[in-house]
C-alpha cells in the first residue's frame, strides 16, 4: 500500500507541475486562449470518453504491470515533450498519449486496492490515497512557480518525466496484485463491464448519483472565480475547497471505518451540494462563503471515499477495473457538461444564483439517490 501511495503522489505532483508549464508555454507561443482550452480538453475530457476501454485494460492483465507500463508510457511522452517542445498539433498528440495512459492507470490503481489491504481498512486506504494525490496536486502549481524561472519549461517537463520513472520503480515492489483471464477481446470486455454496471441496481444508482452531483456542481470552479472577482478572494475561495478536501481525507483516514459506504456517499453528495448553495446565498459575506467552501471540500472527500469503497466491495474482482473506468469516464463527461451549461447560466444570471442553483440541483440528486439506496446488499452476497 505504501508503495502505491508514494507512486501516486510522485506522478500526480509531476503531472500537476508540467500542466502549469504547458499551459503557460501554449499561451505564450500561440497567444490564444482557445489553444489552452484545447490543451485542457485533450488532457482531461477526451480520455474520459475511453473509460469503458481503459477500465477493461486494467482487468485483462496483472494490474501492477499495467500501472508500471502506464507510468513508462507517460515518462516517454513527457520526455519527448521536454526534448522537442513541438508545434501545437504534435504537442497535443503527445499530451493525448500521456492522458490516455493516465486514464488506464487510474482504474487499475483503485481496482488493485482490495488486494493490498483487508476489507475493513478500505475506507482508510482510499482516504490515504486521496489525501496523498490531492496534496500532490495542490503542491504542483507551487513547485512550478518556484522552478520555472530557473529551469524553464523543458526542465519542468524533464522533472515530470523523472517523477513517472520513479513512480514506476516504486510500483515494482507492490505485492498481491491480481489479474483476470483474458476474454475474446477488448471490446467484448468493455461491453461486459458496461452490462454489469447497467444490470446492477445499486452500482447503477451510485454512478448515476455521483455523475448527477458533478453535473450540477462542476461549474463551481468557474463560478467561484467570477464571485471572487479580480482580487485575491477568488484564489482564497478555491483554496478553501482544497483545505476542506485535505482535512476531509485526513479525518476519514482516521475515523472513516466507522462509516459505511452508503452513509459516506449520501453525506458527501449532500455536503458538497449544500456547500455551493450556502456559498451562493452568503455571497456578500466573504467569511461565510469561505467556510461553506471549506465544508464542501470535506464533502467531496466523503463522496470520493464512499464511492470507491462501495465499488471495491460490491464489484467482483475481475470486473473492478471496468467499474472504475466507467465511473471516471462518466464523471469526466458530467464535468464537461457542467462547464458548458454553467457557463450559459453564469452569462445569463450571476455567480451567486449559479451556485445556489447548482447546490439545489445537487441536493435533489442526493434525495433521489437516497430513495434508490434504501436497501444495500450485504457483502456476503457479492461474488468474489
Amino acid at each position: 500500500m505504501k508503495y502505491l501511495v508514494a507512486a501516486r503522489a510522485l506522478s500526480v505532483a509531476g503531472d500537476s507541475l508540467s500542466l502549469v508549464a504547458l499551459m503557460l508555454h501554449v499561451a505564450s507561443t500561440t497567444g490564444q486562449a482557445l489553444a489552452v482550452a484545447v490543451l485542457l480538453l485533450v488532457g482531461d475530457f477526451a480520455p474520459a470518453l475511453l473509460g469503458p476501454l481503459t477500465g477493461a485494460v486494467a482487468d485483462r492483465f496483472d494490474r501492477r504491470r499495467v500501472m508500471i507500463a502506464c507510468e513508462l508510457v507517460q515518462a516517454a511522452a513527457v520526455g519527448a515533450l521536454a526534448l522537442t517542445l513541438p508545434a501545437l498539433p504534435w504537442l497535443l498528440v503527445l499530451v493525448a498519449v500521456r492522458a490516455v495512459a493516465a486514464q488506464v492507470f487510474l482504474p487499475a490503481s483503485r481496482a488493485v486496492l482490495p488486494a493490498l489491504v483487508p476489507d475493513a481498512e478500505l475506507p482508510a486506504a482510499n482516504s490515504t490515497l486521496g489525501l496523498a494525490t490531492n496534496a500532490a496536486e495542490v503542491a504542483g502549481p507551487f513547485l512550478a512557480a518556484g522552478l520555472l524561472p530557473f529551469i524553464h519549461t523543458r526542465g519542468v517537463l524533464a522533472v515530470d518525466a523523472v517523477s513517472f520513472l520513479l513512480s514506476a520503480l516504486l510500483l515494482v515492489f507492490l505485492e498481491g496484485t491480481s489479474s483476470a483471464p483474458r476474454s475474446a477481446g477488448l471490446l467484448t470486455d468493455a461491453r461486459a463491464g458496461l452490462g454489469h454496471l447497467l444490470r446492477t441496481p445499486v452500482l447503477r444508482t451510485v454512478v448515476l448519483g455521483f455523475c448527477g452531483v458533478v453535473a450540477f456542481n462542476g461549474v463551481d470552479d468557474v463560478a467561484l472565480v467570477v464571485l471572487g472577482g479580480t482580487g485575491p478572494r477568488a484564489g482564497l475561495l478555491l483554496g478553501a475547497t482544497g483545505v476542506g478536501l485535505l482535512l476531509g481525507y485526513a479525518l476519514l483516514g482516521r475515523f472513516g471505518t466507522a462509516w459505511g459506504p452508503r452513509l459516506l456517499i449520501l453525506t458527501g453528495f449532500a455536503v458538497n451540494s449544500l456547500g455551493n448553495l450556502l456559498t451562493g446565498a452568503a455571497a456578500a459575506v466573504f467569511g461565510a462563503a469561505f467556510a461553506a467552501q471549506a465544508v464542501r471540500g470535506a464533502g467531496i472527500a466523503a463522496m470520493d471515499v464512499g464511492t470507491n469503497t462501495a465499488l471495491q466491495r460490491l464489484v467482483p474482482d475481475h470486473l473492478l477495473g471496468r467499474a472504475f473506468g466507467n465511473l471516471y469516464g462518466a464523471v469526466g463527461v458530467a464535468a464537461a457538461l457542467s462547464y458548458l451549461a454553467g457557463a450559459v447560466l453564469l452569462d445569463g444570471t450571476s455567480a451567486a444564483l449559479t451556485l445556489v442553483s447548482a447546490g439545489a440541483g445537487g441536493l435533489a440528486v442526493t434525495a433521489a439517490t437516497a430513495l434508490a439506496l434504501r436497501t444495500w446488499p450485504a457483502p456476503s452476497r457479492i461474488e468474489r
